[in-house]
């Protein structure tokens, strides 16, 4: 896991390149959660140097792979049994692997969680559906998901 402080440039930059997004597709959060996004692809871009494609099927392209960044808010430093969520629509998207992010709700800093491949991913994550409730902390899933823990990622 990699900690990225997030800098009022970085900000600037995630608000810029949202700044004429609609409502996505499938959004669980609806327009609330744009600027949360594109920080996820930033600061996966910046340290990666990962090119932006910011297309339906995956937001960067590194040495020719396809990789779309899930970025999610939250309060604390993410720990290892914490989940990675991709939902149920996420299955139609053309890309190779996935990095998974969290921002923190304050908008200080932000957590390179790790990355899989797409296949590996939905070969080990746990499917639940909409209204399931997540064993291990009482979650109430707001739609279809898969999921799989940050521990069971690789390093970026």
């Amino acid at each position: 896991m990699i900690e990225v402080p997030i800098t009022p440039d970085l900000m600037r930059r995630a608000q810029k390149k949202t700044a004429h997004v609609g409502i996505l597709e499938g959004s669980i959060t609806g327009s609330t959660s744009h600027v949360v996004g594109a920080l996820g692809e930033l600061v996966v871009s910046d340290l990666t140097g990962a090119l932006e494609a910011n297309n339906r099927h995956y937001d960067l392209v590194l040495d020719g792979k396809r990789i779309d960044v899930k970025t999610k808010r939250c309060n604390t430093k993410p720990r290892p049994h914490y989940d990675c969520t991709i939902p149920a629509h996420g299955t139609k998207q053309d890309c190779d692997s996935y990095v998974f992010v969290r921002i923190k709700i304050d908008g200080s800093k932000a957590w390179i969680l790790g990355e899989i491949d797409k296949r590996t991913f939905y070969r080990n994550a746990k499917f639940y559906r909409r209204g399931d409730i997540d064993p291990d902390n009482g979650f109430v899933f707001k739609a279809d998901c898969y999921n799989l823990p940050i521990e069971e990622l690789n390093n970026v």
